[in-house]
């Protein structure tokens, strides 16, 4: 073997190293921006500031902010419903049920066993995300009726 073929690294392991690096990196800073398009609290941005990307400081950060998004989520369904119709409250409770079911379904497949810290905060932030966003949706819904 020569010198330099012992030397020489091979794109696809490079590659692979820099995918490891960089991933946790754009996990983590890709969720403040998402909580300024996901109607998420300014406590929440601000908590996830200052966690400084330590994992157990942002799943509590996220944690606070699903009981908050809950809790929004819950006020938008119940205004919905006090303006509908008894056969129109019938489709939205079966919706709902529905949505929760894929909510959960969807998100867990996020929680790999296999993937680490990574894969939780993934997890965790997949069930915040889409209940901000059905809570948007149900007041979006409330306007409109």
């Amino acid at each position: 073997m020569t010198p330099s073929a012992t030397t020489r690294t091979d794109p696809a392991v490079s590659l692979t190293k820099i995918s490891i690096l960089i991933m946790p990196w754009l996990l983590l800073n890709a969720t403040p921006v998402a909580a300024a398009d996901k109607n998420m609290s300014p406590e929440y941005a601000t908590c996830i500031d200052k966690s400084n990307g330590v994992t157990g400081e942002m799943l509590d950060c996220m944690g606070a902010e699903f009981t908050r998004q809950d809790a929004r989520l819950n006020e938008n369904y119940k205004r919905l419903m006090a303006k509908l119709s008894a056969k129109r409250k019938e489709a939205l409770l079966e919706a709902q049920r529905a949505w929760i079911k894929f909510r959960d379904a969807n998100c867990n497949f996020y929680y790999d066993p296999e993937g680490g810290s990574a894969a939780h905060l993934a997890g965790t932030d997949c069930n915040l995300n889409a209940t901000a966003n059905r809570a948007t949706e149900l007041r979006n819904l409330g306007t409109d009726e």
